[in-house]
């Protein structure tokens, strides 16, 4: 039995080094094998999101869809994601299907305008295999592409209004998708697809709602997020922004299922200190007591709005406590492999040392 089994292991060793040979190094491996890394990511500029994402953020070398009903905050979200990026040091690339990037607006979010590459193309065609050239390029590190539905076939575009391309643009995103994947993976960008939602008719149970198309970026996709308006922020009888839900509907590097929600206000994107105050006190890192909020001892404010603001003078503290927040909620790798390494031992006896009494059996048994 070993000798066949040493056979088979020389076996497997050629076969492998053949394919590193063929196709270089790296291209199979063992999981076991590979050091245990932390999957980098790119923040969404939302702490609670990026904690419900698993990862810190959404992840490098992935697709990611963001889908949800009008003015629910998707290009805002991937603005904000830009944003983060290029405060890392990141290139990023608008493709501006839908032609309505508004500069001014993605600058007062944080976007270094000067630096960003935008593209608005003329055709579905033209604006997929311009991602793909940049994503191939290797110097970008994340792509949004605002939006799916604008992506329309230049055979819809060149033919006349009411002519129907059943299934056009469906076929296009799969083929595109097809052939972007691989090179996606292999430079480490990260691209955001933008879609929007339509009805389906004659649907009777369930949601009748739906991405446009078709299903090819819902299988391609590592992270698929449902971003929805569920109210108003207002300053006395002003409204000032929106709150917002994001529930992580897909997830392939954490677990999914998991929901954030968080301000949006006009003119200036997502409330992050709002976020680390709330958050903070959740995790007893900042003391409430009644309306007052209490950091190590000291009183920063009372009322969320009071303490908000004593972080916004004060963002060094503010950076303290979103770093002891990540910490708390998003492990390291070293710390994964610590809890897996626990190992809990329950003595159980074993069957020698179990006395069983048999029932005695009865003369009439006998």
């Amino acid at each position: 039995m070993a000798k066949g089994e040493s056979a088979k292991q020389r076996a497997l060793a050629a076969a492998l080094s053949q394919i590193e040979r063929q196709f270089g190094k790296g291209s199979m491996m063992r999981l076991g094998d590979r050091e245990q890394v932390d999957m980098p990511s790119i923040s969404t500029g939302s702490l609670g999101l990026d904690i419900a994402l698993g990862i810190g953020g959404l992840p490098r070398g992935r697709v990611v869809e963001i889908y949800g009903p009008e003015s629910s905050g998707k290009t805002t979200l991937t603005l904000q994601a830009i944003a983060e990026a290029q405060r890392g040091g990141g290139t990023c690339a608008f493709i501006d299907a839908e032609h309505a990037l508004d500069p001014i607006y993605a600058e007062a979010l944080g976007v270094n305008t000067d630096e960003l590459l935008v593209s608005q193309p003329d055709t579905g065609e033209q604006a997929l295999e311009i991602c793909d050239m940049i994503v191939r390029s290797g110097a970008v590190d994340l792509v949004v592409i605002d939006s799916v539905a604008a992506l329309t076939p230049r055979a819809e575009i060149e033919g006349e209004m009411g002519e129907s391309h059943v299934g056009l643009q469906a076929r296009l995103m799969s083929q595109a998708l097809r052939k972007m994947t691989a090179n996606i993976k292999n430079s480490n960008t990260t691209v955001i697809f933008i879609n929007q939602i339509r009805m389906k008719i004659g649907v009777m149970f369930g949601s009748p709602e739906t991405t446009t198309g078709g299903n090819a970026l819902k299988f391609y996709a590592a992270i698929r997020l449902d971003i929805r308006r569920i109210g108003a922020v207002k300053n006395a009888d002003e409204v000032i922004g929106n709150e917002t839900r994001v529930k992580v509907v897909k997830n392939k590097v954490a677990p999914p299922f998991r929901q954030a929600e968080f301000e949006i206000l006009y003119g200036t994107g997502i409330n992050r200190l709002a976020e680390i105050v709330e958050i903070g006190a959740k995790q007893g890192l900042i003391e409430k007591s009644g309306a007052w909020y209490s950091y190590k001892n000291d009183r920063i404010g009372q009322g969320r709005k009071k303490a908000t603001e004593f972080l916004e003078a004060n963002p060094a503290i503010a950076e303290e406590i979103e770093s002891a927040i990540r910490a708390q909620l998003l492990p390291t790798p070293e710390q994964k492999q610590k809890q897996k390494a626990v190992v809990v031992e329950v003595d159980v006896p074993s069957a020698s040392a179990v006395e069983v009494e048999m029932p005695a059996q009865s003369e009439g048994s006998m």
